[in-house]
């Protein structure tokens, strides 16, 4: 019995499209046709649309940009520049030698050496007032920000009132004012670490809050007359103010 079956449409490489009618096929076991992909050329050329690229590493010499190490002269790079320069710390402008020596002049209150402090920083009064605020935290207090606001606002307050008595002649500015405060407070500092070991509702504390506001508005004043010109008639007041702002802090450790 014949089968009939449909033959699909054969594409040809050219883009023509063949349509095969449909034929009739007398027996199944027709030998069906085969299609052989072509037998590539003997001697294959390069093709025209692409181009050729001959990869020759024998042939190839070195480039004259890589065929030598770079040299340095001694104008670009001078490597013993880095042993002469100074440390970190000085070219930020933090003297640790300087700061040291401010500190221990201000340890002992009848020999103050004023010539330290001509060079005013605000270096060593930050580290003061980092420890004062943390020896307020291990009391109990967090008084970080009240202890910088008082600090800026109490610089102001002496300069102020410094070149109000010294009228045109005075010659402080308001950091080296900051920077005498900042560094006067070190006895605050002092007394802030003894009172975490002393009973807070005795005589005891008052005592030594009063010996160290003392401590501190003697060297505040002396140094102020004596880095600032124009102020040596006017001690009384200077220390007086100098007095009020060393007892705000007193209080602030005690209460």
């Amino acid at each position: 019995m014949a089968r009939e079956f449909n033959v699909p449409p054969v594409i040809f490489p050219s883009g023509g499209i063949a349509n095969v009618p449909h034929q009739r096929r007398t027996s199944a076991s027709a030998p069906t046709p085969s299609f052989q992909p072509p037998r590539p050329s003997s001697n294959p050329g390069p093709s025209p649309n692409l181009p050729f690229m001959s990869f020759d590493f024998g042939a190839a010499q070195p480039s004259s940009s890589f065929s030598a190490a770079p040299v340095f002269s001694s104008n670009t790079i001078s490597y013993s520049s880095f042993d002469e320069e100074p440390p970190l710390l000085e070219e930020l402008g933090i003297n640790t030698r300087q700061i040291w020596r401010k500190t221990v002049s201000i340890l002992n209150p009848f020999r103050v050496s004023a010539n330290l402090h001509e060079d005013a920083d605000l270096s060593g009064p930050f580290l003061f007032l980092m420890a004062f605020g943390l020896f307020q935290l291990l009391a109990g207090k967090f008084h970080f920000g009240i202890i910088l606001g008082w600090v800026t606002v109490a610089a102001l307050f002496i300069y102020v009132v410094f070149n109000m008595l010294a009228g045109r002649n005075g010659n402080l500015d308001l950091y080296r004012c900051l920077s005498l405060v900042g560094y006067c407070i070190l006895p605050m500092v002092i007394f802030s670490a003894i009172s975490l070991f002393v009973p807070r509702d005795g005589f005891v504390i008052f005592a030594m809050g009063a010996v160290f506001v003392l401590w501190s508005t003697r060297v505040c004043t002396l140094l102020l007359v004596e880095v600032a010109s124009c102020g040596v008639e006017h001690r009384g007041l200077i220390a007086y103010a100098c007095w009020l702002v060393y007892m705000l802090f007193s209080l602030l450790v005690i209460f």
